[in-house]
């Protein structure tokens, strides 16, 4: 398909399609919602950094484990329900973190949301694939788009609403699901295609693959990189909500424009661990950098920009590698991969804060990149057993698909 006439059939789709895709826009909205009121919670609360930082551990360990089962729900149930149960969640759990009174209740309430998510996002792809005109290349960079704005558009929306209240972004979140939940009930129509049983125990076999295994190892010690800069940024920058939503608009702009673009590109001339062992000491040598200048706000924001560049760069090439990494199916590959990197991003935030207060700012991000230093070595070592997947070379429309069913979450 010519980019002429792929074009205009990205934009023409059934309402199904776009009620679908409005409501992934909102998902991954929940990724960095809550950097931008992090501090005002735990100043509204009197919690502690650590405290307050268990906000993405909750969230970020259940949504984990249940990758670990929901392609063995919605096998089940069908993708209309699992999206529908997915929703239903977050609005629901959303609403009792912005009701909730002390920071226990929302770590409790933010495992719930993570739960809704998991069950959202993974079935959300397919969905949009098998009812998408245009063929699932349309599908999926309809489905990239949805990805990088709400990426991008969370930390933003975050700070906003966090002006008014810390409150504010859940009630948003709410508001904006609710909407999702009625109109992919309504919208979402057509025949329901056969379903096929998937074995419980498949994501856990999965990881009994070597060359899934290293990659799932690399994933888990890139995400501690990943979410430091994240989740700990917040505390040193010194921003209010609106400073600390803009700074993360800039990472997630810059994350989902190298996810989208830069990455492809990279890939297509350089084999798959290359580009790895590019890209992870880059991330590594940024992390140092940031804890060398952590007093300086503006220094500080570069750091975070300047790593959501490369981060876009890594999720792609990771999530590529795993989807070539065996001939299992990716649902199954990407449910083994997701739980464990998951793991990783969930450890990282409580554990920065810990070291912030023991120490200082900048050793969080010392090590953060001692981390994704680990993670290149587990590349390196790896090497011999990921030889098959520098020979492989996917068309654009597998790289796609292959980077949102990794990256979705």
């Amino acid at each position: 398909m010519s980019a002429d006439t792929a074009a205009p059939r990205i934009w023409k789709q059934p309402a199904q399609v776009w009620a679908v895709a409005f409501a992934c826009v909102v998902a991954f909205m929940g990724i960095g919602l809550v950097d931008p009121i992090l501090p005002a919670i735990a100043e509204s609360l009197q919690a502690s950094p650590v405290e307050t930082e268990l906000l993405f551990t909750s969230y970020l360990v259940v949504t984990g484990l249940a990758m670990l089962v929901t392609s063995w729900i919605s096998s089940r149930i069908g993708a209309k329900a699992t999206l529908l149960v997915g929703l239903a969640l977050i609005v629901v759990f959303a609403l009792l973190c912005a009701l909730s009174g002390s920071v226990d209740a929302i770590i409790g309430f933010r495992a719930g949301w993570g739960l809704g998510n998991a069950l959202f996002i993974s079935t959300a792809l397919a969905t949009i694939v098998g009812a998408a005109s245009g063929g699932s290349s349309a599908a999926i960079i309809l489905y990239e788009a949805a990805l990088g704005l709400g990426i991008a558009v969370g930390p933003l929306l975050g700070g906003i609403l966090g002006e008014v209240s810390w409150r504010g972004p859940f009630f948003g979140v709410v508001g904006l699901m609710a909407i999702a939940f009625v109109a992919v009930m309504l919208l979402l129509r057509g025949p329901t295609p056969e379903r096929t049983p998937l074995a419980f125990s498949a994501p856990f076999r999965a990881l009994g693959r070597p060359a899934l295994a290293i990659l799932a190892a690399t994933a888990l010690f890139y995400n501690i990189g990943f979410f430091t800069l994240l989740a700990f940024s917040p505390f040193p920058l010194g921003f209010g909500a609106m400073g600390i939503g803009l700074t993360f608009f800039g990472w997630g702009l810059g994350l989902a424009i190298t996810s989208v673009w830069v990455a492809p590109l990279l890939l297509r001339r350089l084999r798959l661990t290359t580009v790895l062992l590019i890209a992870l000491p880059l991330l590594a040598l940024d992390l140092v950098v940031a804890a060398f200048v952590v007093s300086s706000a503006a220094a500080l924001v570069a750091c975070i920009v300047v790593g959501g560049l490369v981060l876009g760069v890594v999720n792609t090439a990771l999530t590529e590698a795993v989807m070539e990494a065996t001939d299992l199916p990716r649902s199954v590959a990407s449910s083994a991969y997701s739980a464990v990197r998951f793991l990783g991003g969930a450890v990282a935030p409580p554990l920065a804060a810990l070291l912030w207060h023991a120490f200082n700012a900048g050793v969080p991000y010392i090590m953060a990149a001692v981390s994704v230093v680990i993670a290149s070595l587990c590349i390196v070592l790896g090497r011999p057993l990921l030889a098959h997947i520098d020979g492989a070379h996917p068309d654009a429309a597998d790289e796609g698909a292959a980077v949102l069913v990794g990256d979705a979450a």
